[in-house]
Formats: structure tokens, sequence, C-alpha cells
């Protein structure tokens, strides 16, 4: 068990150190685009719309075809069949969505003008549409990455491309001038660089053919998660295009960034995701296997709950600090998208029964089910609440994902969750948060940030010792860790 967990964390630690200093960065830019005036309220509001049809293309234009490669994956073995499986895709995503993306193209004429009144958020349309063409087919090395273990290799790449992307960024939007036209440029340049490294990892797995038999299975795989997908788009992307609709567009600007800072816990869970499903496919074969997703599940949503709980605690800091005062509206929507972060994180963590037992057509129920309720309770609540509806619509929509996903994987896959202790996590999550808004006092910014998040760490972490959270093996654990790093941190003993 222990094994698998250090394998577990590994990956998680490995996946996300590659993005840990861009993410670092790209908040530090976040202060000079918004303070420098570089990039203004009206177009963070355009950058929430562009985001968001960026976000429903490369749903549908992979066509579930990302999935089914790393399903059929591990059934294919070297040589022929797996060449004929990779070929099968490769060559029918490039040709559908070379077809695609050239009519959108072409639409944009009429359409830009009519999303934007700004010619540069136009510009931005048309850079945004290549570049999801050009990465339609970028999953496939990147799967092959993961599902060899190659996490160093996986890392170097996401860390390169994320690198590279702000690189260019600050030159083009800071240095340049270019504004949104620059942002989504800078995308597509970096995405022209890694294309050939990439292409040599694909290509030894590429012959000029394309099986009808393998194209049947992988689509009769994939397609019923595009109606999931979308679905899954519409909870975020679509809350932010339904939000653009009642709201001028810097006040959707005001709403973005304010999404950006309460989604900032899905710097934790994408690095988790990352891991976990190569993670949870080998594990299932092993006959501890729900024993090990139950205490996985424990682990996560107790670092989720942490992270919502110091993210609500220094809402309002993070805006003084990161932002302007302009923007202390957002005050209110962090709290409550990092709640709906935390839902998408149990969803992730007790819906893998739906995947191990290929039972894929239930995603859409869920997630169906979750976008009637987020978008239903948008239209109702965005006119009335404005950005605050929105982001009470986020975290519904999220609440009902984790909710039905649940309910329809212990239909398929029955697991019994560690419930008492789940309960204390959730009551140990809302006292610290109490505690970090009302016990510490009014200070400066930046000293406000420091110690509510401190002082809010330090009572969550407190009171689940303090109720008996742990149990005695994972207490020796910790302890066993905790001598480590102290060794490591004193360095070699001297010579006698």
């Amino acid at each position: 068990m222990r094994d698998r967990v250090r394998h577990l964390s590994k990956g998680v630690a490995i996946y996300g150190a590659g993005d840990a200093a861009i993410q670092v960065v790209n908040l530090a830019l976040l202060v000079v685009y918004v303070k420098g005036g570089f990039l203004l309220r009206e177009d963070y509001g355009a950058l929430a719309v562009l985001v968001g049809l960026e976000a429903f293309a490369k749903v549908l234009l992979r066509f579930g075809l990302d999935g089914a490669f790393m399903r059929f994956y591990y059934d294919r073995p070297a040589g022929g069949p797996l060449e004929r499986l990779t070929s099968t895709i490769f060559w029918f995503l490039l040709v559908v969505d070379l077809a695609v993306i050239a009519a959108a193209l072409a639409a944009s004429v009429w359409a830009g003008p009519r999303l934007f009144t700004d010619p540069n958020h136009v510009t931005a349309l048309r850079l945004m549409l290549v570049n999801v063409f050009l990465i339609g087919t970028t999953f496939i090395p990147f799967h092959l990455m993961r599902m060899r273990d190659e996490a160093v290799t996986y890392s170097a790449f996401m860390f390169a491309r994320s690198a590279g992307t702000t690189v260019a960024r600050i030159v083009l939007v800071i240095g340049v001038g270019y504004g949104m036209a620059g942002w989504f440029l800078a995308d597509l340049l970096m995405t022209l660089a890694l294309l050939p490294l990439l292409w040599r990892r694909v290509r030894p797995y590429l012959a000029a053919r394309v099986s009808a038999e393998e194209l049947r299975a992988v689509l009769r795989f994939g397609l019923p998660r595009v109606p999931h997908g979308v679905a899954l788009q519409a909870l975020d992307a679509g809350n932010r295009l339904l939000l653009s609709a009642f709201l001028p567009q810097a006040r959707v600007g005001v709403y973005q960034n304010g999404l950006t800072l309460g989604t900032g816990l899905r710097f934790f869970l994408a690095a988790f995701e990352t891991a976990w499903a190569p993670f949870y496919y080998g594990t299932a074969k092993h006959a501890d296997a729900k024993d090990v997703f139950r205490k996985m599940t424990t682990y996560g949503i107790a670092v989720l709950v942490l992270l919502a709980a110091v993210t609500t605690a220094v809402a309002h800091d993070v805006i003084l600090v990161m932002l302007e005062p302009a923007y202390l509206d957002a005050a209110a929507v962090i709290p409550l998208v990092a709640v709906g972060i935390c839902f998408q994180g149990v969803y992730l963590l007790t819906s893998i029964g739906i995947n191990l037992t290929g039972r894929t057509e239930l995603y859409p129920v869920a997630t169906f089910a979750a976008a009637a309720v987020g978008l239903g309770s948008g239209l109702w609540l965005m006119p009335a609440w404005g950005i605050v509806g929105g982001a009470v619509a986020f975290m519904l929509a999220y609440a009902t994902q984790a909710t039905v996903a649940f309910v329809l994987a212990q239909r398929v896959y029955p697991m019994r969750y560690e419930t008492g202790r789940l309960a204390r996590l959730a009551a140990a999550g809302v006292a610290a948060t109490f505690v970090g808004l009302r016990a510490v006092p009014a200070l400066p910014p930046v000293a406000g940030l420091v110690v509510r998040s401190a002082v809010t760490a330090a009572v969550f972490l407190a009171l689940l010792w303090a109720t008996g959270f742990l149990r005695r093996s994972e207490r020796a654990f910790l302890a066993e860790v905790w001598t480590r790093l102290r060794r490591r941190a004193a360095g070699p003993a001297a010579p006698a």
C-alpha cells in the first residue's frame, strides 16, 4: 500500500513540478498585465469568451478519441496492431479537423465582429482556431509518455510549452503591445515550435493507412464521451459565455480574474489527474484495489479542502495584492469557485468505476445533469446577482456532477468510502476558514495574505490531529517522512 501511495505521490509531484514555477510566474504576470495597463477589464472579458470557445472546440474536434486511444492502448501489443490504432486515429482527425477549421475560419468573417467590438479580439479568435487545429492530434505523443511512465519527459515537454508560451506573451503583450491577439499568437508560436519534436515521438507508430475496423471501435468508445465533454465544458466555459450575454465585457473581465484566482486549486488537480488515470488502471488489477482507491480518495479530498479553505480565507487580500480595487467584487466569486473545484476533484476521485467497467455511456448522464443545473440556475441567477450568480451557478453545476457521477459509479463499481473521516475533513475546513477570516486582524494586503494562509492551514491540520483523523499507521508514516526530511536538511553527518 505504501509503495503505491509513494508511486502516485511521486507522479503527482513530477507532473506538478514542471508547472509550479510557471504558475508562479503567470500569477506575477497577472499583476503586471493588470497594474501596468497592458490588458484591460474588457480584454479579460474577451479572454473569457475566447477561452470558452476554445474549450468547446477542443472537445468537438477530438471526437472522444483521446480517451479511446488511452483505453485501447493497453489492448494493443507493439507493432502492427498499435500502429494501426495510432494511424487510424491520427489520419481521421487530421482530415476531418482540417475541414471543420477551414469552415470556422470562413465563418469568422461574419461571426467575429458580432462577438467582439475590438478588431484585435477578432484576430485573437482566428489565431485560436488555427492553434486548436494544430494541437488536435498532439494528445497521442503525450498519452504515450504518460502510459509508459515517462513522467519526467512528459513534464519537460509541458514545462517547455508553458515556459515558452509565457515568454512569448511577455514579448507580444507587454513588449510589443499586441493585446489579446498577442496572447493567442504566443500559443500558436509555441505549438509550431514543439510540433517537430512531438512528431518524432509519434512517427514510428504511423503508417499510411486507416483501418475501418479500428475506426469503428474507437468511435464506438469515444463518441459517447463527446456529449459528456461538451456538457463538461458547459460547466465552466459555458458559464462564462452565458454571463457575457447578461453583463458588459468589463464586468465579465472581473469575473474572469476572480475565476482565475479561485481555480488555483486546479494546479494540484491537473497534476493529480494526469497521474491518476494510469495509476487506477494499473491498480485495478490488484486484489486490494478498492481499499487503495478508498484511501486515495480520502487523501485527495483532504488536500482539496485545505486548499479551498486557504483560498477562501485570503480572497480579499489576494485581490489587493495581485489586481486592483476595481476587482474587489471578485472577492465574493473566489470562495464559490474554490468550492466548485473541490466538487470537481470529488468527481474525479469517485467516478473511476465508470471507466474501469467501460460504462462510458454513463458520463453524459452526470455531465448533462450538471450542465442543466449550471446553465439553468445561471439563467435565473446571473441577471439578478451578476458575477456572484455566475459563481453560484458554477458551484452548483460541479456539485451536481459529483453527486450524479458518484451514484452511477456506485451502481457499476460499488465502493465503501471513509465517510467518518470525510465528515471530519469538511468540518475542519469550515472551522479553519472561519478562523482565518475572523480571528486574524486587519493587516496590510501582503501581510494579511501570508498570515491568513498560515493560520488557516495550521488550524485545519491541528483539528485533524486533535480529532483523531490520522490512523496510527499514517502517523508513523508521516513521522518517518518528517525524520527523512530533517536528515536531508541537516546534510551528511560529520566524520568522527
